[in-house]
């Protein structure tokens, strides 16, 4: 009796392969369930954004604490206050950073894992706002971290903060269909 191997069905998957250093089992795996995987990877990512706050002034009370409360509740978004950078994939800054406060802002970036973002929230993170031009603050925050999504407002609606935070997802999401088609 001869042995006869089965008949296999060619099975067709789509032809982006994804190298990603972050996913190293994306990579191993066939071409099409490795784009899946980052796709599934990056959806837990956008699904449980986890922040740390940096509230500085006025920004912090009347947008981020009130978008974080019972009435507007960020949690439903997977939005997270963690009070350790190691542990945030989000910063927020929230109010108007003085030269004092610069290095520590840049070191909390820095101790963040990657892929870390950040939000700017109010007219004084996003741009100096009534203090712009003065002696001792920045003129916004993107000139000491890159700043991802900017909020405007003085003080901005918690509902800006939630598009923030929606965009910043949206970001993340778009991460992962950038990886499928390299």
């Amino acid at each position: 009796m001869a042995i006869t191997e089965p008949s296999q069905k060619k099975i067709f998957l789509p032809s982006e392969a994804v190298t990603d250093p972050e996913i190293p089992l994306a990579n191993a795996l066939p071409d099409g369930i490795g784009v899946q995987l980052k796709r599934l990877v990056q959806w837990g990512r956008k699904s449980s954004v986890w922040y740390l706050s940096f509230g500085i002034a006025c920004c912090a009370i009347e947008g981020l604490m009130a978008a974080g409360g019972p009435r507007f509740d960020l949690d439903r978004l997977g939005s997270f206050f963690r009070a350790t950078p190691r542990q945030a994939d989000l910063m927020i800054v929230a109010g108007n950073v003085n030269l004092k406060m610069a290095d520590v802002v840049k070191t909390l970036y820095e101790q963040m894992p990657e892929p870390k973002y950040v939000l700017a929230i109010g007219s004084c993170a996003c741009s100096g706002g009534a203090f712009r031009g003065s002696y001792n603050m920045i003129d916004g925050v993107d000139q000491i971290i890159p700043v991802d999504v900017y909020v405007p407002g003085c003080p901005p609606r918690p509902e800006a903060v939630f598009q923030g935070i929606l965009q910043i997802q949206a970001k993340i999401m778009a991460q992962a269909d950038k990886g499928a088609q390299k």
